[in-house]
């Protein structure tokens, strides 16, 4: 991976995913700091707010023995300021590889185009690699292994359920969506997962009804129905997915050792209620610490090759 870009979860191969899991499950066993990032930094390029997406990228990289540059919005102006090609080649010249979370997907495919250093996609409109990554560690960790289990994602067809669609199907977990017709995955989307689904033995199952989605589920998740840039749309929305909310009755359909999971922040009473989100099921405080760990490891294998057993780090 070293050297790679990561814009999707569909830049990775089977092995690639199995790889970045183990290690990071491996990697979060060992609690000291390393130096394999040594004069290495990484430039955060963020269009958006974040919490988790920014202190992991930049916790990660202080603890490997890097540096991070933040640059928020007013300080670059993607587009606006210098055009996005120009802004990935200055980068290139000064820093060892690129996170950026922006509004469209395309300015990701500019920036890694114009680029000769790595570009992580650290959250777009199409996807969310980084989160789904993150939790396909978190589920092993939980479930200790992928292959077989069954994930019910409830709501909006959004970035973060295109990558966790695409991670769930390239390792042969069944990937079961409930929401309205009107907010469904994207067919490009849907046309990869099938394809990484024929592949790994993984079933995809669409579905308006949640009940059906949860039936046997060992994994339940749900995310926000209004995403950021989507705030004037909101009270459609909430109308929208009115039915598709996760509470401690519809979780009854889940297994009884299913886990809750959620990438956060969340709106309690919309997409889930209190008691569900913060119960003896949820595992959305492991599912966050794990955006460091998975960070660390990935961060690892683009800047510093990281392909050889972590021990010999130790």
């Amino acid at each position: 991976m070293k050297g790679k870009d990561l814009l999707s979860i569909a830049d990775l191969t089977s092995e690639d995913v199995y790889w970045l899991i183990s290690e990071t499950v491996d990697l979060k066993q060992d609690k000291r700091w390393s130096s394999l990032l040594d004069r290495k930094t990484l430039a955060l390029v963020f269009e958006k707010p974040s919490l988790r997406t920014r202190v992991s990228f930049e916790a990660a990289m202080n603890q490997m023995g890097g540096r991070c540059i933040y640059l928020s919005p007013d300080e670059v102006g993607l587009g606006k300021r210098e055009p996005v090609a120009d802004i990935a080649k200055i980068l290139s010249r000064f820093v060892s590889a690129i996170a950026a979370r922006t509004f469209s997907h395309k300015t990701l495919e500019t920036m890694a185009a114009s680029s000769d250093i790595p570009v992580i996609n650290a959250l777009s409109d199409a996807e969310h690699p980084c989160q789904a990554l993150t939790d396909l560690v978190t589920i092993y960790e939980k479930k200790g292994t992928l292959a077989g289990l069954n994930l019910a994602y409830l709501g909006d067809g959004n970035n973060v359920a295109a990558s966790l669609m695409l991670a769930a199907t390239l390792v042969g977990m069944n990937f079961c969506i409930a929401g309205p017709k009107n907010h469904a995955m994207s067919d490009y989307i849907m046309a990869l997962a099938q394809d990484f689904a024929v592949g790994s033995g993984a079933k995809i199952i669409v579905t308006e009804q949640p009940e059906k989605a949860l039936t046997g589920a060992d994994v339940v998740y749900t995310d926000v129905w209004t995403s950021m840039g989507q705030e004037a749309e909101r009270e459609q929305r909430r109308l929208d997915f009115s039915d598709y909310q996760l509470n401690a009755e519809r979780l009854k359909s889940a297994r009884t050792d299913a886990i809750v999971m959620h990438p956060l922040p969340a709106h309690l009473g919309e997409e889930v209620t209190e008691d569900v989100l913060y119960g003896s099921q949820s595992v959305i405080f492991d599912q966050a610490e794990n955006r460091l760990h998975l960070a660390k490891t990935l961060l690892g294998a683009m800047l510093g090759g990281l392909d050889i057993p972590l021990s010999a780090y130790r």
